[in-house]
């Protein structure tokens, strides 16, 4: 590489449905474009954009579809029952998620009978009556497919703890990708699981305290690998709250205790002790921790993920 050139990193593959991108997909020959999505997170990620209705050949404009229940069996028709695509939809969504191995999360449109994450509506055949009780068709093969793949609707993304949630874990999934492509051993495992060791713990004490244990005596490196990355992806998708972010603040506090001064280490305890009350967000403590890491040599807690789970562009950590 020549001196004048930049290193790019690859970018991380998201799947998403067309109409939050702007696409004219909707029964109604609309779209849902989300601004942020097809906006303002486009220079992180690569996007691979489907409908699954427009799949299938139904076109746009179309007749609407909806979640029939017929006592076990659900069902994908118009509201009238003449048009059933049942059959297409489920064999496009089986097909298609099983060529979707390289995504590193999904982003999906809310209500969608095809793809809602939850509370799709799921009407009683031959009545109006429903209930938010569904998952979206494609949705759920999606998810059945790729459990620890983070997924998430769009809608849900204005929140900005769940939107720091999400993106957490989709670099925590490529993360994990990118060490189990490099050739897993025993030794990157429990290393991976050093760099994460405070991010679990702000996320979830309890799977902090199970997860260590389960490397203590490996023997077959990849079972164990599994049902690791499986615990842990459950862990990440916890909501880390304000005291266990307190808790972990103050257990990285502990490491610069030889470094620091009297007026810096009350400096720190202070920006931690006003970040417990509300008065300050979570991005002043860690402000001063990455400014005393570039000053003195941790290198323990310079290789924490918890300080840099996510680009610093994304803004995230104003959630908290």
């Amino acid at each position: 590489m020549s001196d004048n050139q930049t290193f790019v990193p690859e970018k991380i593959q998201i799947g998403i449905s067309s109409c939050l991108l702007g696409s004219q997909v909707r029964f109604d020959g609309g779209h849902k474009n989300s601004y942020y999505c097809s906006t303002e997170i486009t220079p992180f990620f690569e996007y691979t954009s489907i409908c699954p209705e427009m799949a299938i050949g139904m076109g746009a404009p179309r007749k609407s579809i909806r979640q029939v229940k017929d006592g076990d069996v659900l069902l994908i028709q118009s509201a009238d029952g003449s048009l059933d695509v049942t059959k297409e939809l489920t064999q496009f969504s089986t097909q298609k998620v099983a060529e979707l191995d390289y995504l590193g999360g999904y982003i999906l449109c809310a209500k969608s009978p095809t793809c809602g994450m939850e509370r799709v509506l799921e009407y009683k055949i031959g009545t109006n009556n429903s209930t938010k009780t569904g998952v979206g068709v494609f949705a759920k093969a999606l998810m059945d497919k790729y459990p620890n793949l983070p997924v998430e609707e769009e809608g849900r993304l204005n929140d900005m703890v769940i939107r720091e949630n999400f993106f957490t874990r989709v670099y925590a999934y490529d993360d994990w990708r990118k060490m189990i492509a490099s050739g897993l051993t025993k030794h990157k495992l429990i290393q991976f699981h050093s760099r994460y060791k405070y991010l679990l713990m702000a996320h979830s004490p309890k799977w902090y305290r199970d997860l260590g244990p389960m490397l203590a005596d490996i023997k077959d490196v990849e079972q164990t690998a599994e049902e690791y990355f499986s615990g842990f992806m459950t862990a990440l998708k916890i909501k880390a709250t304000r005291k266990n972010h307190t808790s972990t603040l103050q257990h990285i506090q502990g490491y610069f205790k030889k470094h620091l001064n009297a007026r810096q280490k009350e400096e720190l305890a202070e920006s931690i002790l006003k970040y417990r009350q509300g008065l300050l967000p979570l991005l002043v403590p860690m402000t001063l921790f990455n400014h005393y890491l570039r000053e003195f040599e941790v290198p323990y807690i310079a290789d924490q993920v918890y300080l840099n789970p996510h680009p610093e562009a994304l803004k995230l950590r104003y959630a908290y």
